[in-house]
C-alpha cells in the first residue's frame, strides 16, 4: 500500500521543537517532504517575496527525510515545495506547524502558520495548520501528538473540502487533559495594540509592539471558547474574503 505524501512546513523555522514534533508524527502516517523557512517568520501573515531572491538548500536537520529550509516567507515555502521541489508529485496533504503560540480568532489573518497552509488551499491541496497556545521554544507538545495524528488520519480518510484549510489550535498542558475536539467558528476577537516608547543605547528612539486580546463574543462555538474549556478547536477556513451579506447592500449605492 502506498503511503500518503504529507508536505510540512511552518512559520517558526526549520529548527523549532514545533515542527520536529510534527514532522515525528507524520513520519508514522505516511511520505513526509520538509520545506520551512531557514529562520522564525512568525507574524509574517501571507507575505510572499517578491523583490529579492530566494534561496532553496538541502537540509540534514531530520534523519532519512528530504527537507529544505528556505530564505523566503511560510508562503513562500509552500509555492517553492508545490512547483519546484515537488512538481511531479502532489501531496495527499500540507501540514503547517506546530506554532509556538495561538493562532485562534483574528490571529490567523497574521499567522504565518496558517498562511502556509491557506496557500496550499489555494493551491488546491487539503491543508491543515496546527498550533499550540503556548509560546515558549521548549513548549510541551506531549500531551497533543495523539490528538495531531488523530487529526491528520481522519483528514486523510475523509478529505478535507476543496479550496479549505482547517486551523487547529490545542491548549496548553498546563491546563490539564484534552477534553476532546470541538468544530468551531473564529471568534470575533481583535487585538488592543500599544507601542511601548523606548530608546537604544544609543538614546534613538524605537517602538516595540505590545497589546492585549479582546475577545468581544461571548458565543458557546468559538475556538476561544473551546480553548478555554480544554478543547481541541478546529476551525475551516478559506481565502474568499467576500462579505457576501454586504453585497445587496453596496448594490443600492447610486454609482
Amino acid at each position: 500500500m502506498t503511503k500518503p505524501l504529507i508536505l510540512v512546513s511552518n512559520d517558526d523555522g526549520i529548527t523549532s521543537k514545533g515542527i520536529s514534533t510534527l514532522v515525528s508524527v507524520m513520519k508514522e502516517i505516511g511520505e513526509v517532504v520538509v520545506v520551512a523557512p531557514d529562520s522564525p517568520q512568525s507574524g509574517m501573515g501571507h507575505a510572499i517575496t517578491v523583490g529579492n531572491t530566494l534561496r532553496l538548500d538541502r537540509s540534514s536537520i531530520f534523519n532519512e527525510i528530504l527537507a529544505y529550509e528556505c530564505s523566503g516567507t511560510p508562503a513562500d515555502c509552500v509555492k517553492l515545495a508545490k512547483h519546484q521541489v515537488l512538481k511531479d508529485r502532489k501531496p495527499d496533504l500540507v501540514v503547517s506547524g506546530i506554532n509556538h503560540g495561538s493562532n485562534s480568532s483574528v490571529s490567523v489573518l497574521y499567522s504565518g502558520t496558517m498562511s502556509a497552509a491557506i496557500e496550499a488551499a489555494i493551491e488546491g491541496l487539503p491543508a491543515i495548520g496546527f498550533s499550540l497556545c503556548d509560546y515558549a521554544a521548549d513548549a510541551d507538545f506531549s500531551h497533543i501528538t495523539a490528538w495531531v495524528k488523530k487529526i491528520t488520519e481522519q483528514a486523510l480518510e475523509k478529505g478535507i473540502p476543496a479550496n479549505v484549510a482547517l486551523n487547529v489550535n490545542f491548549p496548553p498542558i498546563t491546563q490539564g487533559d484534552i477534553k476532546g475536539t470541538k468544530i468551531c467558528r473564529q471568534a470575533k476577537a481583535r487585538w488592543q495594540e500599544n507601542f511601548d516608547e523606548r530608546k537604544d543605547p544609543y538614546g534613538r528612539r524605537y517602538y516595540w509592539l505590545v497589546g492585549d486580546f479582546i475577545n468581544e463574543d461571548d458565543g458557546k462555538d468559538t475556538d476561544v471558547e473551546a480553548l478555554d474549556n480544554n478543547y481541541v478547536s478546529i476551525v475551516p477556513c478559506k481565502f474568499d474574503m467576500t462579505s457576501y451579506e454586504a453585497l445587496s447592500h453596496l448594490n443600492t449605492w447610486q454609482l
